[in-house]
C-alpha cells in the first residue's frame, strides 16, 4: 500500500479462491493500519502437494513460506547506515523501498523465527525486526494482546447499553476454541462470562445454563493445555441437556434445555442447522474469535462473500438477535452485514478496529527495533541487553496499545452520539475523502449520495462500522500529509508524539536516538493524526477546513495548539473516569463539550491567526486561560452566573462531584475568555477567538485580549466592561438566535458560522473601544 508498509502473510487453504480472500485482507489491513505508521500489506500462499501426514503437510507448508519470503527479500531494497542497497539482478521501476516488514497469519503464527533467520542470511537491516513476535519478540498470544484491544470495544459497547461486563454476568455464543489465541483469551477477560454455546471445525459446543465461576476455570485449564479441544471440557460441568458435538455427525439430537435456550423447535438438526441457530440466538454477546465469514447482508449472495467453505453456516445479518457483536478475528461479517446489523440497532464496529491491537502491538516492536538496532550496531548496546529491554517493557508496550484501542473506540462512540446533528456534514465529507483521501465509496459499502439523504429524511444515520470506515480513512489522509508539515520536525512535538510513543525506559535513555530515527516524522505524524482524530472526530479537520479555507495541516497546527492551551487532554481523561460512575448519556454529552470548544477554538485560530501560530506562546496563554478558568463563575453577570450553577447542578445530579461539573461547564466559557496574550511578545491574540467561538453569551475574552495590550486594563476589568456592553447592546440575545437558526444543509451550517464569527467581531471591537475610552478618560 506504500513505502511503508506490513501485514501478515497467510497460509490459506482456499486453494481455489486464495486470491479473494487475500484481496479481502488486504483491504482489512488498509484500514487497520491506520492506526499505525506503515499501511496496509498482505501475502497469501497455498500448498499444492497434498499428503496425509500431520508432521509432512506441516513441512510442506514452512518450505513454502521460506520460498515466499526468500522470493520477497529478493526484490526488496536493503539499507546500510543511510545508504540503499538495490537488490542485485533486479530492474527497479520504482523508488527506494527497503522498507518490508512481515507478520504473522492464519497458519503462520509460528514461522516468524524462521523469517527473520532468512532475513539474517540476507542481512537484511531490519533484523528481528523483519518478523515481528518471535523468539525475541512480543508474543501476541502470550500477551492476549488483540483479544484484550478487542474487549476494549465490548466493554465500551456494554458501557453504553448500562452493563458493567467486568462485573455483572452476561451471555456469550462464539466462534472458536479455547486453545485459538484471539477466541482463548477473550473469552478469559471476565469471570462474568456465561458461555453459551461455541464451535470450531471440529466441534460444537452447548451449555444451555452454565455456572460463569465454575466454567470460567474450566476454560482457563483448556486455554493452558497444549492442542485442547471442546471435548476435553469437563463433562460434569456442562449444564443439563447440552455437550459436546462432531461437526462431521449427520444430525444432532437438540434437547428440551436447548430448544428453550436458542428457540429452536425441532428435536434434531444438521450440524450446519444447529450452528446457524446459534449464529443467530437471543444473547448479550457474539463473540468472533475464528476464521471465516460467517454473516453476511440479506442482500449479499454467498458467492458475493468468497468464503465457499462456510455457505452452508452463513446466516444473514437481519437474522442475528445478539444485542453486542465483538470481532477479535478477521472477516466474521462483511461490511455491509454489519451495516445491516447496524441499522436493525445492534451494537458493533468493525474487525479492523477491534482487532488492531495485534498490529499496534507489532509496530510498537519493530520501532523499538529499528531503534535498539542502531545502539547495538554502534555498539552503545549489547544484543543480549536489548533482549532483556524488550522483555521488561512487555507490559508498558501492552498499556500503550490499549490506551490507542480506547480512544479510537470512543471516538467512534462519540460521533455516533453526534451524528443526528452532524448528517449533512458527514454526507458532504464523504464526497471530500472520495475527492481527496482515496475513498471508494462503493467499495467500501457506505450510502450513495442519495442513499444518504434517504437516511436523514428518516432520522437513519450513518452506523458505527461506516463511522469507523471514515476515521481510517481520515487517518491515512493526514498522517500521509502531515510528514511533509513545516512544523513536524518542531520540538514541541516530540514529547506528546515521539517520547511518549515508547515506553519510558526508552524515553528517559534514548531520546537522542529516537530523535534520529529514520521513522522519526513518521511516527510523529501517525501519533497527531490519531490523537486529534480521536478527540475530535473524523469530520473535525474537513469542517474546519471548509469554513476557513485552511489546509488539512494548518487544521491539524491549530487543533493541537487549542489542545495544549486549553488544557483539553485533562479534561477529557476526567470524562473518561466516568466509566460506569454516571449514566453512558452523560458521559459522552461531557466528552462532546469538551469538542465542541475545541472546534470553536480551533476555528477562530485559523480565522484569525492561522500564521501566527508559534509553540513558544502556548505556556502563557495556558497560564492565562487557567487564570479566567479561576474566576468562574464568580466574575460572570447574575444571570449568567446562575446559568452555570444550574447546569452543574444537573451534572452533580447525575452523579458528577461538584468540582468536575464545575469543570466540564467552564468549558463552554472558557473558549470565549482566551485572553491575556503576552502583548510585549506579540503572542498569539488567541482571546479574541473567544467571541466567535463561545455562543455568545459568555465571550468574556474575546475583547479582552487585545483590549489589555493596548490599555493596560486587568482582566477583571475587561470582563466587566465585556459583559456591560453585551447586556447594553443585548448581543447575547442576538447569539442566542444565531445558535437555535435550525439548518438544513452543510452549507446553511457554514453560513451560521460565518453569521457567528462576524458577530464576534463586532463585539469585540464594542468593547476595545469602550475600555479605550474608559482608561484614557
Amino acid at each position: 500500500g506504500g513505502p511503508v508498509a506490513r501485514g501478515g502473510l497467510r497460509w490459506s487453504d482456499r486453494t481455489e479462491d486464495y486470491r479473494t480472500e487475500v484481496l479481502g485482507l488486504v483491504k482489512a489491513q488498509q484500514v487497520k493500519n491506520a492506526v499505525i505508521v506503515p499501511v496496509g500489506a498482505k501475502g497469501c500462499f497455498v500448498v499444492k502437494r497434498q499428503t496425509e501426514d500431520r508432521l509432512q503437510w506441516q513441512q510442506y507448508g514452512t518450505e513454502a513460506y521460506e520460498t515466499f519470503i526468500s522470493g520477497l527479500l529478493d526484490v526488496t531494497d536493503n539499507l546500510s547506515g543511510e545508504t540503499v542497497i538495490p537488490p542485485q539482478q533486479v530492474v527497479r521501476r520504482d523508488d527506494d523501498d527497503p522498507y518490508l516488514v512481515v507478520a504473522a497469519d492464519k497458519g503462520t503464527a509460528t514461522f516468524s523465527d524462521t523469517a527473520n533467520r532468512i532475513a539474517a542470511r540476507y542481512g537484511f537491516w531490519l533484523g528481528d525486526g523483519f518478523a515481528s513476535g518471535g523468539s525475541n519478540g512480543y508474543d501476541h498470544k502470550a500477551m492476549g494482546i488483540t483479544a484484550r484491544g478487542a474487549w476494549v470495544s465490548v466493554r465500551r459497547h456494554f458501557r453504553e447499553l448500562g452493563v458493567d461486563v467486568q462485573k455483572q454476568d452476561f451471555t456469550v455464543t462464539g466462534i472458536g476454541d479455547m486453545s485459538g489465541d484471539v477466541f482463548g483469551n477473550g473469552m478469559l477477560l471476565s469471570r462474568h462470562i456465561r458461555l453459551l454455546a461455541a464451535f470450531n471445525h471440529l466441534h460444537i459446543f452447548i451449555d444451555p445454563e452454565p455456572d460463569a465461576a465454575a466454567t470460567f476455570l474450566e476454560r482457563r485449564r483448556l486455554y493452558e493445555m497444549p492442542r485442547s479441544t471442546w471435548r476435553d471440557f469437563d463433562a460434569e460441568l456442562i449444564s443439563k441437556g447440552g455437550g459436546v458435538f462432531e461437526r462431521g455427525a449427520k444430525s444432532i439430537p437438540i434437547s428440551p434445555q436447548m430448544r428453550q435456550r436458542f428457540g429452536i423447535e425441532a428435536e434434531r438438526l444438521t450440524p450446519h442447522q444447529l450452528i446457524r441457530a446459534l449464529l443467530t440466538a437471543e444473547v448479550d454477546l457474539l463473540w468472533n474469535g475464528g476464521i471465516g465469514t460467517y454473516v453476511k447482508a440479506s442482500y449479499e449472495s454467498h458467492s458475493d462473500v468468497g468464503d465457499k467453505a462456510n455457505d452452508g453456516v452463513r446466516v444473514n445479518a437481519d437474522e442475528l438477535r445478539c444485542r453486542v457483536i465483538g470481532e477479535g478475528g478477521n472477516l466474521g461479517l462483511t461490511q455491509a452485514a454489519r451495516v445491516e446489523y447496524g441499522l436493525n440497532g445492534g451494537v458493533s464496529i468493525t474487525d479492523f478496529v477491534d482487532n488492531s491491537a495485534g498490529v499496534d502491538c507489532s509496530d510498537h516492536e519493530v520501532n523499538i527495533k529499528i531503534l535498539l538496532g542502531r545502539e547495538v550496531e554502534q555498539g552503545r548496546l549489547t544484543l543480549e541487553r536489548r533482549n532483556k529491554l524488550l522483555q521488561t517493557m512487555t507490559d508498558e508496550v501492552g498499556r500503550l496499545v490499549l490506551h490507542n484501542n480506547n480512544h479510537q473506540v470512543l471516538s467512534i462512540s462519540i460521533a455516533n452520539a453526534q451524528m443526528a446533528g452532524r448528517a449533512r456534514e458527514y454526507a458532504e465529507f464523504i464526497n471530500y475523502l472520495e475527492q481527496h483521501g482515496g475513498l471508494d465509496r462503493a467499495l467500501e459499502f457506505l450510502p450513495t449520495r442519495d442513499e444518504m439523504e434517504e437516511r436523514i429524511a428518516k432520522q437513519s444515520y450513518l452506523t458505527r462500522p461506516e463511522i469507523a470506515v471514515l476515521t481510517s480513512y481520515t487517518k491515512m489522509f493526514l498522517k500521509l500529509e502531515l510528514p511533509e508539515a513545516d512544523y513536524i520536525d518542531h520540538p514541541y512535538l516530540e514529547q506528546p508524539f515521539l517520547f511518549s510513543e515508547f515506553p519510558q525506559a526508552l524515553a528517559k535513555d534514548y531520546q537522542e536516538a529516537m530523535r534520529q530515527h529514520p521513522l522519526r516524522r513518521q511516527i510523529i505524524a501517525t501519533q497527531l493524526a490519531n490523537n486529534l482524530v480521536n478527540l475530535t472526530g473524523p469530520s473535525f479537520f474537513y469542517r474546519m477546513a471548509s469554513s476557513t479555507g485552511s489546509t488539512p495541516a494548518e487544521v491539524m497546527k491549530a487543533a493541537l495548539f487549542s489542545r495544549e492551551v486549553l488544557r483539553f487532554d485533562t479534561f477529557w481523561e476526567q470524562a473518561e473516569q466516568l466509566d460506569f460512575k454516571v449514566p453512558g448519556k452523560v458521559q459522552l454529552e461531557a466528552l462532546s463539550r469538551l469538542t465542541r470548544m475545541m472546534r470553536r477554538v480551533t476555528r477562530w485560530l485559523l480565522r484569525n491567526r492561522r500564521g501566527q501560530l508559534d509553540f513558544e506562546d502556548i505556556p502563557a496563554l495556558r497560564q492565562d486561560i487557567d487564570a479566567v478558568r479561576a474566576m468562574l463563575p464568580e466574575r460572570l453577570p447574575e444571570d449568567i452566573a446562575a446559568n452555570f450553577k444550574r447546569r452543574c447542578a444537573v451534572l452533580t445530579e447525575a452523579g458528577i462531584s461538584e468540582e468536575q461539573a464545575r469543570g466540564f461547564i467552564s468549558c463552554e466559557y472558557i473558549p470565549a475568555a482566551i485572553i491575556f496574550v503576552d502583548v510585549s511578545r506579540g503572542a498569539v491574540d488567541v482571546s479574541r477567538d473567544a467571541a466567535d467561538v463561545s455562543r455568545g453569551a459568555v465571550d468574556v475574552s474575546r475583547g479582552a485580549a487585545d483590549v489589555s495590550r493596548s490599555t493596560e486594563a486587568t482582566l477583571m476589568q475587561v470582563m466587566d466592561c465585556y459583559y456591560g456592553v453585551n447586556e447594553a447592546l443585548e448581543l447575547h440575545w442576538l447569539v442566542r438566535v444565531l445558535n437555535q437558526l435550525s439548518v438544513s444543509s452543510h452549507w446553511q451550517a457554514l453560513a451560521r458560522e460565518t453569521y457567528l464569527d462576524e458577530l464576534a467581531g463586532l463585539q469585540r471591537r464594542f468593547c476595545r473601544n469602550v475600555v479605550n475610552h474608559v482608561m484614557n478618560h
